[in-house]
C-alpha cells in the first residue's frame, strides 16, 4: 500500500521515491525499456502509463493481473482496485476493469482459486471519501498510514463484494493467498502490534502466526504452499521500540528499517534472511522455492532508490536484478514460472508517476 503504499502491503516509498525524476532509461540492442545490466528481462513491456500502480499481482492462470492504481485519468481519487488481461494488453488509451467500489481506499488485491474472485482490502465501510494521508514528521521521517477501517473483502470480476472475510476493529489488510489455493496470510492490529496472521479461504480458522514487538506485513507463500516470506521491522534499542508503539497508536509507521524474514506457514522455524540495513521489502518467492526477490535501496546513497535483488533463503548469494535510478519494486513471478510483472518509475518522462512493467524472466 505506496500510501497506505500503495501502502503497506504492501506500501509506498513511491512518492518518497519518485520525488527524484527518473532520468532517460539505457536502451539495448533488443528491448528500449531495459537497462544493459538488467540480464534477467526479456521483451520487457510497460502496461501503465500514468499515475501511481502498484502491488499487480497474476491470476493462477498466468493470465490476468490485478492492481492498484489513483490514476485521476480513470476517475479515482486514491488507490483503487483494477484488473487486465497481459496477452496484448496496454492501458495507455485503455481503462480497465475497476473491481473495487470506488469509495474508500483499497489495497493489496489478490486472485482466489479459480480466477472468477478476488480479496483485497478497503477502507469503504468506514467513510466514502478517500482517507487523509499523514504529514511528514518536522525531521522529515516519511510515514505509513495504518488506517483502521481497512477491512478485507471478497468481490468477483464485476466488482459486487460477495463476502467480508475480516470485522474486527483497527487495520487488516495485505492479504495474499496460498498457491495450494487453501490459505489467506494477512496483516493485523487486532492484538495490538502489526502482526500475520493466516485465516482459511473463507475466513474461517484464524491464527496468529507471528508474536515479536515490529510492524510484519508484505506477507507471501512459496510455491508450494509451506513458507511464509515477509518484511518486519525490528529494534536495536528501546527508544526505538517506543517511538515504533507511539506511531502505532496513532495509526502510522515509520518504515525506513525492514529486512526480510522467513518462517513455517505455522509461524514456527522462523529465520533472518536480509541483514543489510536500511528499507528492504516487497519480497516473493523465486518459482524454485529456494530463492527471494525483493525491492531494496541498501546500496544506493539515496534513500529513496529501489532496486531489485535476488537472494538465497539463507541469506546468500545476494545479486542485484533491476537497475533504474529510482524506483522498482513489488516484483511477482507468475504461476507459470515464465514472467515477472513489477512497478518502476522508469520511462515516465520526468513525472512522479509509478508504471507497471512485465518482461519474460530468464534465469
Amino acid at each position: 500500500m505506496i500510501r497506505s503504499i500503495l501502502f503497506v502491503c504492501c506500501i509506498l516509498f513511491l512518492s518518497a521515491a519518485a520525488s527524484y525524476n527518473s532520468v532517460h532509461v539505457v536502451s539495448s540492442t533488443t528491448d528500449s525499456l531495459l537497462y544493459q545490466q538488467e540480464k534477467h528481462f526479456r521483451n520487457l513491456r510497460q502496461l501503465t502509463f500514468g499515475g501511481d500502480n502498484a502491488e499487480a499481482y497474476w491470476s493462477f492462470d498466468s493470465k490476468r493481473v490485478v492492481f492498484q492504481s489513483n490514476f485521476s485519468n480513470w476517475g479515482v481519487q486514491c488507490d483503487q482496485i483494477f484488473t487486465t488481461a497481459i496477452e496484448g494488453a496496454s492501458l495507455k488509451d485503455n481503462k480497465p476493469a475497476m473491481l473495487s467500489t470506488g469509495k474508500g481506499r483499497t489495497t493489496c488485491s489478490y486472485f482466489l482459486p479459480g480466477d472468477k474472485t478476488i480479496v483485497y482490502a478497503s477502507t469503504h465501510l468506514g467513510g466514502d471519501d478517500c482517507p487523509k494521508e499523514p504529514e511528514r514528521t518536522p525531521g522529515g521521517k516519511y510515514l505509513w498510514s495504518v488506517f483502521p477501517t481497512y477491512d478485507i473483502f471478497v468481490a468477483d470480476l464485476n466488482g459486487k463484494i460477495i463476502k467480508q472475510l475480516t470485522r474486527t476493529e483497527g487495520y487488516d489488510a495485505e492479504a495474499t493467498v496460498s498457491p495450494k489455493g487453501d490459505k489467506i496470510v494477512f496483516t493485523s492490529v487486532r492484538n495490538g502490534d502489526l502482526d500475520l496472521y493466516t485465516m482459511n479461504i473463507d475466513g474461517s480458522n484464524v491464527k496468529q502466526i507471528t508474536n515479536t514487538i515490529g510492524y510484519d506485513g508484505g506477507a507471501f507463500f512459496s510455491p508450494d504452499g509451506k513458507k511464509i516470506v515477509f518484511r518486519a521491522s525490528r529494534f536495536n534499542t528501546e527508544e526505538e521500540k517506543t517511538e515504533y508503539k507511539e506511531l502505532l497508536k496513532q495509526g502510522l509507521v515509520a518504515p525506513t528499517n525492514m529486512e526480510i524474514f522467513i518462517c513455517n506457514v505455522d509461524g514456527s522455524d522462523l529465520k533472518q534472511v536480509t541483514n543489510l540495513g536500511k528499507a528492504n521489502w516487497a519480497p516473493f518467492y523465486h518459482p524454485n522455492g529456494k530463492k527471494i526477490i525483493f525491492s531494496s535501496n541498501h546500496h544506493g546513497q539515496r534513500g529513496f532508490q529501489f532496486n531489485l535483488f535476488m537472494i538465497n533463503e539463507d541469506g546468500t548469494g545476494l545479486q542485484q536484478i533491476s537497475y533504474d535510478n529510482v524506483f522498482d519494486s513489488f516484483p511477482m513471478f507468475s504461476p507459470d514460472g515464465k514472467k515477472i510483472i513489477f512497478s518502476s518509475n522508469r520511462n515516465n518522462g520526468g513525472t512522479r508517476n509509478t508504471n507497471l512493467f512485465v518482461a519474460d524472466w530468464v534465469d
